[in-house]
């Protein structure tokens, strides 16, 4: 029976595919093979080993040729993946050519084999997010341009505010896709480098061909080759991992806001439907925001593996004992977690049901009240702003103990009609009146995705 990559129950909801098959065991194995054939091409182009051991040693450098679960149970011993699978690979090289198995490895360190094959896992990682993340933002600067003049309530500490538009709510999600977007791009560069140091970053083995030699590996896998070998020094991908939550972060408050509005009491945003999608195993009525719960899932998971991160940093020396151990499966499980959200977020984005009618209706739900402040502005240019807030927030006590619209409580104040038309009332209580620059908001929003695609 074939097994998706993880083998995890939960990965179809919480990650994906391909950024499971990026982590999987015959990804990370895959990896670090492809620098050591890397290595001894870029060894050979220096002349540092002979060319006609080059072919051996890629013929064997296949992740299919090994066990992954001998493979494991020798780290267990070994303290590392480099270490075993570096001798499987010159055993499997011997059985065909025993002198290319003499140039496996030469000069390099397991460190060196391992980050450089994360860093090759994470550029392609990367892209996956990348292209999802440039695809939700399309989809959003989309939706917020649909919905750009819909108004709802604006709701703050829970509590009905001023009138927004639900395009502006949109763009607020827009921007923060647009400026992780921004992050991964200024940051590529610092992340996408070779790792290339030898026993203690000195690369003392290799002697004066030493540097042409790690040009040539970083040519041959299409890194840049950094000013120094970075074994202890883990900001690159502690910063990846910061940006990775920021973008987790930004998606849970997406998430955060659908669930919200997809509230009963609310029922003015639903994600997508779909047959079995949201269902109660005993509530038949049921249709839960099991989109958004991933988001926010991811969210409040990806901060305690981002503290791992940052709390492996101050690393000793020139090799660390147990905070580099703390990094292997932390950095690729929030790259798991983070493409899950996107995938989710993706779906929500495009399918987004909107109820405008339940939102125009929970506006009026406080009779007005949600516009007092919209009475009150212009009230107070003609009769003092300590006079127009206190008599409008007398108008509003009248109107909740009454039960009465506001607009009807003001239509029978005469300090207020003695100042305001019946025409001027009527505009200041009308909502699609009172929105501000929600509109300019949407357009930025758009504006600034779109300048990135450019």
């Amino acid at each position: 029976m074939n097994q998706r990559p993880g083998n995890q129950l939960f990965d179809a909801y919480f990650t994906t595919r391909d950024m499971r098959e990026v982590f999987c065991d015959q990804g990370r194995v895959q990896a670090m093979l492809d620098f050591e054939a890397a290595l001894a091409r870029a060894e050979a182009r220096v002349g540092l080993i002979p060319q006609t051991a080059v072919a051996s040693i890629e013929a064997a450098c296949l992740a299919e040729h090994y066990d992954f679960a001998a493979l494991g149970e020798a780290i267990a011993t070994a303290g590392n993946s480099a270490i075993p699978l570096v001798k499987a690979l010159g055993k499997q090289i011997a059985k065909s050519d025993a002198e290319a198995e003499r140039y496996v490895h030469l000069g390099a360190t397991s460190q060196d084999v391992m980050d450089t094959g994360l860093v090759l896992q994470l550029r392609r990682a990367l892209e996956l997010i990348e292209a999802d993340l440039a695809q939700l933002g399309e989809t959003l600067a989309t939706q917020a341009w649909r919905y750009v003049a819909t108004p709802l309530a604006g709701r703050t500490w829970l509590q009905h505010a001023t009138p927004v538009t639900l395009g502006m709510k949109i763009a607020g999600w827009l921007g923060a896709v647009t400026r992780s977007r921004q992050r991964l791009l200024e940051l590529k560069p610092r992340l996408l480098v070779l790792q290339f140091g030898g026993a203690s970053g000195t690369l003392a083995a290799l002697g004066e061909q030493a540097i042409p030699i790690a040009e040539a590996l970083a040519a041959e896998l299409q890194l840049s080759l950094p000013d120094q070998p970075w074994h202890t020094q883990r900001d690159r991908l502690v910063e990846f991992g910061a940006v990775l939550g920021l973008i987790a972060g930004s998606l849970g408050k997406l998430g955060r806001d659908i669930s919200l509005m997809m509230q009963t009491e609310a029922g003015e945003v639903f994600e997508p439907s779909a047959p079995g999608k949201g269902g109660s195993s005993t509530m038949p009525h049921k249709r839960n925001p099991v989109g958004a719960a991933v988001l926010i899932g991811a969210a409040v998971r990806v901060p305690g593996l981002l503290s791992t991160l940052f709390s492996a940093m101050p690393q000793e020396h020139e090799r660390s004992l147990g905070l580099w151990h703390a990094e292997w499966e932390t950095l690729p499980e929030i790259c798991c977690l983070v493409s899950g959200s996107l995938q989710q977020a993706l779906l929500l984005a495009d399918g987004l049901e909107v109820d405008a009618d339940r939102m125009t209706r929970n506006l009026d739900l406080t009779q007005g009240l949600v516009l007092a402040e919209a009475v009150s502005i212009v009230l107070a240019q003609r009769v003092g702003r300590d006079t127009a807030h206190h008599l409008l927030e007398q108008c509003c006590k009248r109107a909740v103990a009454e039960q009465r619209h506001l607009r009807a409580v003001l239509g029978d104040e005469p300090q207020v009609t003695a100042e305001l038309s019946d025409a001027e009332l009527d505009r200041l209580l009308d909502p699609a009146h009172y929105l501000g620059q929600a509109h300019t908001w949407v357009e930025r929003a758009v504006a600034e995705h779109f300048a990135l695609i450019a």
